[in-house]
C-alpha cells in the first residue's frame, strides 16, 4: 500500500478518530454530521473512502450513506459504516441499500480496515487489488470479434429456433399456472434481467433457503454452522465473570465481541458461495425435460443481443451469489463477460455435475484470466461451444 488513503470519517467516536488519525496510511478529515461532509465534498478535497458512525447527531450513518448516494458524482467514493455493537439485521440492511461494508467497534485490527478500504477502493474504480492485473482489469474491452460473433448467432439461433420456442411456451403453460417465462436479477460485469423458461413451481423462490441449507451440493464439509449466541464465550470464568473483550449486547443475550466474531468466521466459512440442488423438488415435469436438454436456457439469446451476457462466458450469479464474492481475488471472475456456456459447465458435464464451491470459483477466474492477460482468441470459444454441445442432451442439468 504505497499511496495514503484520504480518509473522511463521519461520527464523533473519539476513540475511532484517533485510531484512524494515527495511522501511517491514512489522511483523515473528520466531521461530526452530513452537513459538513456535504462542504468537504464541495470543497474539492480528494476523498477515497468514507467511514461513518453508525448514529450521528440528528440522523443515522443510513441516512448519511442515502443522501451521499444522491450525488452521481460520489458513485466512485466507497462508504463504510461502523456500528457500536451487534443490531439483528443491520447487516442485511445495510447490504440491501447498497453500503460496501460494516464493521463493529472496537476495530481490534486497523491491519485488516486498512487492507479492506483498500480493495474497496480499487474495486469501486474498476479494478483488482493486486498490482499485476491493476492496470490490465480497469482498461478491459469486450472484443469486437467475441460481440459479432455472439450477435450473429444469437439472432439466427432466435430466427430457426422460434418453432420450438412457442410449443415450449405452450407445454409449459399447459401444465401449471403461471407466467411461461422466468425474470430474475443477475450480475455479470453487470446486473441485468436474466430470462429463463420457467421450468419451477410459482412461488418456488421462497422454498429456496430451506432447501439450501440442507441439500445444496457446495455444502462440502457438513451441515452450515449456525450463529449462536447463547454459546458462553470459553474465555469467561464463571466464579468472577471476567470477559476477554468488550462486550456486544443484543436484546436477549451479551456477548464477547471475540467470541462473537469468531463464531460469525466459522459461520461464513462453512457457507458456499454458490447454491445448487439436485434432484430439486419445485422443477416441474416438464421444466425438467427442459433443464435436461437445457432449453430452459434459449431465452437467454434475448440477452445476448441485448449485451448483457455472451454465448461463452462466466455464469451469471443470483444477487444473493455474487454479494459473497465481492472480496480479494474472488471478484475477478466479473471481470469476464456473462455467458450462456463456458469452462464451468463443459468441466462440470465431464465430471458428472460434481464440482466443489473452490473449484468453481478457480474455473471461473481462469477464463477471466484470458481477458485480463489479453490472451483470449475466438478460437478457444468455438472450443468450448464444440465440447459443450455432445453433452447437450445429459442426465442431469447444469
Amino acid at each position: 500500500m504505497n499511496e495514503k488513503i484520504n480518509l473522511l470519517y463521519i461520527g464523533t467516536d473519539q476513540g475511532l478518530g484517533q485510531q484512524l488519525i494515527e495511522e501511517d496510511q491514512l489522511l483523515v478529515t473528520a466531521v461530526k454530521d452530513v452537513a459538513e461532509a456535504g462542504s468537504v465534498f464541495t470543497s474539492g478535497v480528494r476523498i477515497d473512502i468514507v467511514l461513518c458512525d453508525r448514529f450521528l447527531t440528528g440522523g443515522d450513518g443510513l441516512s448519511a450513506h442515502s443522501i451521499l448516494r444522491k450525488d452521481p458524482s460520489l458513485n466512485h467514493v466507497p462508504f463504510v459504516l461502523i456500528a457500536p455493537g451487534y443490531e439483528e439485521g443491520l447487516l442485511k440492511t445495510a447490504l440491501y441499500r447498497g453500503i460496501d461494508d460494516l464493521y463493529l467497534l472496537p476495530i481490534t485490527s486497523m491491519e485488516g480496515l486498512l487492507e479492506r478500504m483498500q480493495f474497496l477502493i480499487d474495486f469501486r474504480k474498476g479494478e483488482l487489488p493486486h498490482k499485476e492485473t491493476r492496470s490490465k482489469s480497469a482498461g478491459y474491452r469486450l472484443p469486437f470479434s467475441k460481440r459479432l460473433f455472439d450477435i450473429v448467432v444469437a439472432s439466427v439461433a432466435l430466427v430457426l429456433l422460434s418453432p420450438i420456442l412457442l410449443l415450449v411456451m405452450l407445454a409449459i403453460r399447459i401444465e401449471s399456472k403461471g407466467k411461461v417465462y422466468y425474470t430474475s436479477k443477475r450480475v455479470g460485469r453487470k446486473s441485468f434481467d436474466f430470462y429463463k423458461f420457467r421450468s419451477m413451481r410459482t412461488g418456488a423462490e421462497d422454498e429456496l433457503k430451506k432447501l439450501a441449507k440442507h441439500k445444496n451440493q457446495y455444502i462440502a464439509h457438513g451441515p452450515v454452522e449456525e450463529l449462536d449466541l447463547k454459546k458462553p464465550c470459553p474465555c469467561k470464568r464463571k466464579e468472577d465473570f471476567v470477559y476477554c473483550s468488550p462486550v456486544l449486547h443484543t436484546e436477549e443475550y451479551s456477548v464477547c465481541d471475540t467470541w462473537y466474531t469468531k463464531q460469525k468466521n466459522a459461520v461464513e466459512k462453512s457457507k458456499p458461495h454458490f447454491i445448487k440442488i439436485p434432484d430439486d423438488p419445485r422443477v416441474t415435469k416438464v421444466g425438467k425435460i427442459l433443464r435436461n436438454t437445457s432449453i430452459d436456457e434459449l431465452p437467454q439469446l434475448i440477452n445476448v443481443i441485448k449485451g448483457d451476457m455472451s454465448i461463452v462466458g462466466n455464469r451469471p450469479l443470483p444477487v444473493y451469489e455474487a454479494e459473497k464474492l465481492t472480496h480479494d481475488m474472488m471478484a475477478k471472475r466479473f471481470l469476464a463477460p456473462a455467458g450462456l456456456t463456458g469452462l464451468w459447465q463443459v468441466e462440470k458435464r465431464g465430471r458428472k455435475g460434481v464440482m466443489s464451491d473452490d473449484e468453481r470459483k478457480h474455473l471461473d477466474n481462469t477464463y477471466a484470466d484470458l481477458f485480463l492477460e489479453k490472451k483470449y482468441s475466438l478460437f478457444y470459444d468455438m472450443k468450448l461451444i464444440m465440447r459443450t454441445i455432445p453433452v447437450f442432451i445429459q442426465k442431469e442439468s447444469v
